[in-house]
């Protein structure tokens, strides 16, 4: 098997909102977009992020259809967390969670979109 692009879809009930967040504080930029639907990307991320409003009647399987929000966390490894946070904060994003370092190494801070999505940046240390 060869993979040759990945994506991360997500039910929202709010899809442009979402696009809006990551466009306007993470530096992504929509590769496609109708109705209820809008893709991502950055050259860097190595991914591309989906949004699906919630009970579009083309999702399949329909019996997973539903809300993405719990449990997900949307994760982007970047080289500088202070400066990240110090930016995001300066934009105005709401954040979740302040910068904490975990005893494996990982530091990282949380933000969350206007849907409620977690958006999670981390740096190893």
């Amino acid at each position: 098997m060869k993979i040759t692009a990945s994506a991360l879809s997500l039910n929202v009930p709010d899809p442009a909102a979402s696009a809006k967040f990551l466009i306007d504080h993470f530096g992504f930029t929509e590769a496609m977009s109708a109705d209820g639907f809008a893709s991502l990307t950055r050259p860097d991320a190595g991914l591309n992020v989906i949004y699906l409003r919630t009970g579009l009647e083309s999702f399949k399987p329909a019996s997973s259809a539903g809300s993405a929000g719990q449990g997900v966390l949307v994760v982007f490894t970047v080289e500088d967390i202070d400066t990240e946070y110090a930016r995001v904060q300066a934009e105005g994003v709401p954040i979740a969670t302040p910068i904490e370092t975990e005893p494996w190494g990982e530091r990282y801070f949380q933000t969350l979109d206007p849907n409620g999505i977690v958006i999670q940046l981390v740096q190893w240390v």
